[in-house]
């Protein structure tokens, strides 16, 4: 009753999502607290899986609140993961969906940073200090950001809110060589882990298992660390705690890369004794129910009794007025992947109960494809390797295969995702129930992917939601052309054939990239694309054509895209184009591409040009990097 009367009351003094006078100061409201380890999915915690490894501290956690057994990032990288959770809205729709940011995207109008409204209530807010955002911060967010921000520095008796990152599982701890292999045993026997289906089970990738194990653990002492803190200051039972990773786990197949294990995170929400009476739920219990990073931040604000403001997606799943039965009704999680670094891709994933749908609409970006940091791994260079020379199973193999266009899995049976259901008229109903949602949410967002990054950083950055809602028609249009990878193609090809002869350019760019999704099949309209790729208006529509007439009837792309680099004006636009290179020659065409610094002399690559710097480094054996200046979080850049 009393949480009732105050938030009464705090409602009777805000307009809109700000509030104008603040009662938090003098009201009696919770602490908040993150703990947040990073680049690890529920498979590396026994609490969640018993192939994990032992958790005590998480685990004390758990026992004093509420397990989520379906909690996921939306995205499967850092920087996207985190501008999803601090900004409550999905980074396809405001711009915020490419790893890492080429330019930061300014908030959508009308909306902060969700701490800011804790801020402005009252809150003492530290970020400890882990930020990583695609979107411009904006003043009033944090109290104090840095590796010592703590809720000390508070005022006596103010609320807090404080997050704090721990790398300890970063994926950086799992770039060891050979000879630390050799001698740094771990503390975890190799012998006893769990080696997932789709991994070749090597004393490699039994060692990198273990060794992730062993860090799973030390992370766990260093939560329970803070937590001995909070009860030194007398605040543990004051004090909402949310133990989570940011993404999924950093083997092979886990961060990066939009399946379960690099969607599907642990979170555990300590629930302080104080503040039971918010929370319909029995401590030491597990919800079932469905909540991504979009919900985080309204979660918050709702137990603090501030309002929720307008225009985020997500919404609260715990505090006043949310039942454990609705919130265990809750069944679905968007997910989305695009640019990790140098390497794009799309694909969304619509995960409904034990179901996972996923669309690829590159599916011939291979996940296997080269991407520089991933391949710092030794399990990721030797899987490589055993590709290579034909030592894998079929389901070891898929992931340097092209993918199928669109993937139906069951979680239930199959929680690994090594059985795609689409093809199976058992699950028919449910493939096209679930194909039919992801398409209704895209073309409602709208989804700002079906254009090309370089695209979007030229025409919308300024204000992406505003570009967005003005392309929608254009967006939903493109997101027919792509359907049609759907269809069988000869069902397809007169709509295809429509659609190569289009004015609108970017239904062009769409319709290459359908022809290439069909493959081979589509070679009833190479006389159209090798038009396309003669003599279009638009460079990456010439790419593309040569690029599918190369997929399709093993046609040489490279004067078409020799030519496309040497003219291009953007150093993203580059990237996107080295990124074909790199698939059409590691890829089943084989096409040997000679690129050096000198192919792109024109450009002037600055240390920024992060794509197609690190496309460079793989591509040109006496490429020297170039020194990257430090740029102040949240300025962008200037535009070209």
């Amino acid at each position: 009753m009393k949480s009732l009367l105050y938030r009464a009351l705090l409602l009777l003094v805000t307009f809109g999502s700000t509030p104008l006078l603040s009662l938090a100061s003098g009201a009696d409201q919770p602490n908040f607290v993150f703990l947040i380890s990073e680049d690890n999915s529920t498979h590396y915690l026994q609490l969640f899986d018993p192939h994990g490894a032992a958790t005590p501290n998480i685990e004390a956690l758990a026992a004093s609140g509420l397990l989520f057994e379906n909690a996921f990032s939306n995205a499967p990288v850092c920087s996207v993961a985190r501008t999803t959770l601090i900004t409550s809205c999905y980074g396809p729709r405001i711009g915020t969906q490419f790893h890492r940011r080429s330019q930061p995207a300014p908030m959508p109008e009308g909306l902060r940073m969700w701490p800011a409204y804790l801020r402005d209530a009252g809150y003492y807010t530290t970020n400890n200090s882990k930020k990583d955002y695609n979107a411009i911060e904006g003043p009033g967010v944090w109290d104090a950001s840095s590796g010592k921000a703590n809720w000390r520095g508070r005022k006596p008796g103010q609320p807090f809110f404080h997050k704090q990152s721990f790398g300890t599982t970063h994926e950086s701890r799992l770039h060891f060589s050979g000879q630390s292999m050799e001698e740094n045993p771990t503390n975890t026997d190799p012998a006893t882990v769990f080696v997932a289906p789709y991994h070749p089970d090597t004393p490699t990738f039994r060692y990198t298992n273990a060794k992730y194990r062993d860090l799973m653990q030390q992370v766990d002492a260093e939560i329970g660390k803070v937590v001995d803190r909070l009860e030194a200051d007398g605040l543990l039972e004051e004090t909402f705690i949310f133990y989570f990773g940011d993404h999924g786990g950093v083997l092979p197949r886990g961060k990066g890369y939009a399946y379960d294990s690099g969607l599907h995170i642990p979170l555990v929400v300590r629930i302080p004794a104080k503040y039971q009476h918010l929370v319909d739920a029995t401590r030491g219990s597990r919800s079932e129910g469905f909540v991504s990073f979009i919900d985080f931040g309204p979660t918050l604000l709702h137990l603090a009794g501030v309002e929720v403001p307008q225009g985020v997606d997500g919404k609260p799943f715990l505090g006043p007025g949310i039942s454990a039965a609705e919130l265990a009704s809750r069944d679905e999680a968007f997910g989305y992947a695009d640019r990790f670094d140098e390497k794009w891709d799309l694909v969304r994933t619509l995960r409904k109960g034990r179901y996972e749908y996923v669309r690829s609409f590159q599916p011939f970006n291979f996940d296997g494809l080269q991407n520089n940091y991933r391949y710092k791994s030794l399990a990721f260079q030797e899987w490589r390797d055993l590709f290579a020379a034909g030592e894998l199973n079929a389901v070891q193999a898929q992931f340097f295969q092209p993918r199928s266009v669109e993937a139906l899995y069951d979680l239930k049976s199959d929680p690994h995702e090594t059985i795609n259901l689409a093809g199976d008229p058992q699950y028919a109903d449910v493939l096209m129930e679930l194909r039919k949602q992801l398409g209704q949410r895209m073309r409602q967002m709208p989804d700002l992917s079906l254009f090309p990054e370089s695209v979007l950083i030229d025409q919308a950055m300024d204000n992406p939601v505003a570009f967005g809602q003005r392309q929608q028609e254009r967006i939903a249009a493109a997101m027919d052309v792509a359907d049609l990878s759907l269809q069988p193609f000869l069902d397809a090809a007169p709509a295809i054939a429509k659609t190569l002869a289009a004015e609108d350019e970017l239904l062009r760019y769409w319709g290459c990239i359908v022809c290439s999704c069909h493959g081979k099949q589509a070679a009833s309209l190479a006389d159209v694309l090798r038009r396309l790729a003669a003599g279009d208006a638009s460079r990456l529509v010439r790419v593309r054509a040569a690029e599918s007439l190369s997929l399709i009837a093993g046609e040489d792309p490279r004067p078409v895209i020799m030519q496309a680099l040497r003219s291009t004006t953007s150093p993203l636009e580059a990237a996107e184009i080295l990124n074909t290179v790199v698939m059409l020659q590691d890829g089943p065409t084989a096409f040997e591409f000679e690129i050096t610094a000198a192919s792109l002399a024109s450009l002037k690559l600055t240390a920024s040009d992060d794509a197609a710097l690190r496309r460079l480094e793989y591509l040109d054996p006496n490429f020297q990097p170039i020194a990257k200046k430090k740029q102040p979080q949240g300025k962008a850049k200037k535009r070209p």
